[in-house]
């Protein structure tokens, strides 16, 4: 898929999930498994909750926490926006990360942990336009 590519902040549509942000981490155009074009996506099932300048650093790092999500999922499932995003799951996310449920479970666990760091520095970025991104990609969807 030409617009489906690592980085790209995508909406997941059907299932679990639906109306969720994620990152692709990875297309599949097909394999044996799947017949079918797929990507592994990375996102967010919890989001974090909204945070004011009174509040305290505790209650902030508290009020930062999110749920990471990791899934395969068929591109017909997922729209494409136009944000592009900087934080680097590439490297972690790969097939034999997702083979079995302890090594998900730590893939999850650095995935947060990644995650929070991006939002917690929220302002710094490399580009103006990866740092929309990843501002667009923390709040959730409003429908």
């Amino acid at each position: 898929m030409g617009i489906i590519k690592s980085g790209k902040v995508v909406v997941v549509l059907a299932g679990r999930y639906a109306g969720r942000k994620a990152v692709v981490a990875k297309t599949f155009e097909s394999n044996s498994d799947r017949r079918f074009g797929h990507a592994l996506i990375v996102g967010i099932d919890r989001y974090p909750r909204k945070v004011t300048r009174s509040m305290s650093t505790a209650k902030i790092q508290k009020r930062s926490k999110m749920k990471p999500f990791v899934k395969y999922v068929n591109y017909n499932h997922i729209m494409p926006t136009r944000y592009m995003v900087d934080i680097n799951v590439k490297d972690i996310a790969t097939e034999a990360a997702m083979d079995s449920e302890a090594a998900r479970e730590e893939l999850k666990k650095e995935i947060k942990k990644r995650f929070e760091d991006r939002y917690t520095n929220l302002g710094s970025g490399k580009s103006e336009k990866k740092t929309m991104g990843a501002k667009y990609f923390f709040q959730k969807l409003r429908f």
